[in-house]
């Protein structure tokens, strides 16, 4: 019986983490070879990787699976800021018969409501307690997990996942602008019922939430990693209102918008 990636590689997970990153227009990073399994979640602009010489288009919404001897150039979106987080894991010696296995797995899936939040995790933890490795080796594990299990239920539900994908690609492109479920119902190709329908099956959420988390996430890179003022930040997001958006961040991570721009600007003091 062949061996499965997951049930043979966890104790052979050195170590995992995750990272977050925003590209300027027209930016390019490598070429490199990469060391590690790595999953790159590309939430907003455009990507194109090189990987072995063959280039792959990606858009918003979508994860991919890098895995480890291949040579890869990224070059991002000239239209505008590409953002995307990672987790990468590192893995001790695999034989070739675990390689065929994640060889056989899709280049890149949907990105999932539960990979997100894995991420979300991952992120959290290293940076309030920076010295919990076990723990994220085993959401390392988790997010491996994950991929497979999501790349069963993609094929599963192929027509399903297209519909969604389209509304949450108007989200990523749009987030700023004031998008309805209609709007986003409309672009899917199906009625507001039904989508919402879809995305409680799909993503345990639904499409307005998705939209208000994705709205979160992105001001959280805006605080972090740019010195816009909050007000800026908070119309750049789609919030009508600081009020709104401080109220709204609060609720999606127990922190005001000063706070978290505080513990990120101690975080990279102490670096």
């Amino acid at each position: 019986m062949k061996s499965s990636p997951c049930a043979v590689s966890y104790n052979k997970i050195i170590s995992a983490r995750a990272g977050t990153v925003i590209y300027p227009s027209g930016s390019r990073y490598g070429p490199r070879i990469q060391d590690d399994f790595q999953l790159v979640f590309l939430h907003s602009g455009e990507m194109k990787i090189e990987i072995d010489g063959k280039a792959h288009h990606f858009l918003p919404g979508s994860v991919v699976l890098l895995k480890p001897g291949h040579h890869e150039l990224f070059t991002f979106s000239d239209r505008g800021e590409t953002w995307h987080r990672w987790i990468s894991i590192h893995m001790g010696h695999i034989t070739m018969e675990e390689i065929a296995v994640f060889d056989a797995l899709p280049l890149f899936l949907p990105i999932s409501e539960e990979l997100n939040r894995i991420a979300d995790i991952m992120l959290s933890l290293q940076f309030e307690h920076p010295s919990s490795s076990e723990v994220l080796r085993s959401l390392g594990m988790s997010a491996l997990l994950v991929y497979i299990s999501e790349m069963t239920r993609t094929r599963e539900l192929e027509e399903v996942h297209s519909s969604i994908l389209r509304a949450k690609n108007l989200i990523h492109k749009a987030y700023q602008d004031e998008l309805t479920l209609s709007m986003l119902a409309d672009h899917a190709g199906v009625s507001p019922e039904h989508l919402v329908r879809l995305f409680r099956v799909n993503e345990n959420t639904t499409p307005v939430k998705y939209l208000w988390r994705y709205r979160v996430l992105r001001a959280l890179e805006f605080l972090t990693h740019t010195g816009l003022s909050i007000t800026e930040i908070s119309l750049r997001c789609g919030f009508k209102t600081t009020f709104h958006f401080a109220r709204t961040v609060k609720q999606h991570t127990g922190k005001t918008p000063t706070e978290l721009r505080l513990f990120s600007w101690k975080g990279s003091q102490s670096d």
